[in-house]
């Protein structure tokens, strides 16, 4: 249960941090050898390629609650939750849309090679079941275990720490696709159906404070009250801290005052 927990959050932080605030948003800079840690911390969350996210969430929040947003639940709230990926939409999945949406990940090798090579995220995301299996077992032989028990050690490690993980992960991001556009309160008028949910917030470290996002998009932090607090904010602010981020964009309001 601890391993799930703790690689619910660690790999999380690969869509919330990684794909998201970084990747999507351009919220922050990085050192490339970071950024590209976190783009395979996504990967190895199975929602696709860097570039392909990246292209759906633009194309969201260009179209949010429109006809051409990609998960929008005024069609139902199964489609905004998982619906919308049962269904082969040629307009997201087009090497178009991937250019006119992303073009800025493929200038980069690494993203480039991620779309001329599918096999290459698979080669991430089978990995780490190779690594927690591993992990699971040495922990077992260190505790004076035998063999039989690190097998299976390493083997529970893989359902908690991968499988288990990757499907909870799945429904957080999910989560903010539809809850977050159907429950919750709004701090602005934004023109489409987005709300801040506290319990979404919760369980994604700060990504439920939705309203607040498609109010101000670029900025770093979702937090615009003293209570909406926004754990991967001040993960972003501990990188910069540690000098392994910059140009961390601030919200509206203090970017407006320091143009004056």
């Amino acid at each position: 249960m601890l391993v799930s927990a703790l690689s619910v959050h660690v790999f999380g932080t690969g869509v919330t941090v990684g794909y998201h605030r970084l990747l999507t948003h351009r919220s922050f800079k990085t050192p490339k050898w970071l950024e590209h840690g976190f783009a395979i911390l996504g990967i190895c969350c199975f929602q696709d390629t860097p570039a392909r996210w990246v292209a759906v969430h633009r194309m969201h929040h260009a179209h949010s609650d429109d006809r051409p947003d990609p998960h929008s639940p005024r069609v139902s709230m199964f489609w905004s939750h998982i619906g919308w990926l049962l269904y082969v939409n040629r307009q997201t999945h087009s090497v178009a849309s991937l250019e006119k949406f992303a073009k800025d990940l493929l200038r980069d090798p690494f993203y480039l090679k991620l779309e001329l090579s599918p096999w290459r995220q698979f080669m991430f995301s089978g990995g780490q079941i190779v690594l927690y299996f591993l992990a699971g077992a040495l922990f077992a032989l260190l505790s004076a275990s035998g063999w039989a028990a690190a097998v299976q050690q390493g083997v529970s490690w893989v359902v908690w720490g991968v499988f288990l993980r990757v499907v909870i992960v799945w429904h957080i991001t999910w989560s903010v696709n539809s809850l977050t556009h159907l429950f919750g309160y709004r701090n602005y008028e934004t023109g489409e159906d987005s709300r801040n949910n506290w319990l979404v917030a919760l369980l994604s470290f700060g990504e439920g404070w939705h309203n607040n996002h498609h109010q101000d998009p670029s900025a770093a932090s979702l937090q615009h009250r003293w209570w909406e607090f926004d754990i991967c904010y001040y993960e972003i602010l501990f990188l910069k801290w540690c000098g392994l981020a910059a140009d961390v964009v601030p919200g509206r309001s203090q970017r407006h005052a320091e143009r004056l």
